[in-house]
């Protein structure tokens, strides 16, 4: 080998070795924390067993709450002979047996329609609710 390659050779290696020394003293500077802030992860996993991210509602349903939930599919649609919304000659025969009939079937089921029209945790206060946001203005 001639002087001018063992020059470059030299400096070659004088220079990997200057940037790996000069590296691993800047990692060794670095505190536990910042390590920690570099690899923390991006996001979470919240897991069937974790506490919910959506709070639970609190206090009694509205009658339009419980409509828009659990009645709309059917009684916006007319499914399964469901008397529409806001349609008075679907509603008149019904109105016409009385509010105690109406709120009986709503919490009870009847023909097509289930019990409490599938709002199992509805109170009858929130079916009954339900029931006259079905018919206000008729």
């Amino acid at each position: 080998m001639g002087f001018m390659e063992k020059s470059i050779r030299n400096i070659i290696i004088a220079t990997v070795a200057a940037l790996t020394f000069s590296t691993t003293s800047f990692a060794a500077s670095d505190s536990d924390d910042a390590i920690a802030e570099r690899i923390k992860p991006v996001g979470q996993v919240y897991l069937a067993s974790d506490v919910p991210v959506v709070a639970e509602p609190t206090g009694p349903l509205s009658g339009e709450q419980v409509y828009n939930t659990f009645c709309i599919a059917c009684h916006s649609t007319g499914a399964a002979g469901a008397p529409k919304t806001q349609n008075a000659a679907d509603w008149a025969p019904r109105i016409a047996k009385g509010m105690d009939v109406l709120k009986d079937h709503a919490i009870n089921g009847f023909n097509a329609m289930p019990a409490r029209g599938t709002c199992m945790n509805c109170s009858d206060d929130e079916v009954i609710a339900a029931v006259e946001h079905l018919i206000k203005g008729l």
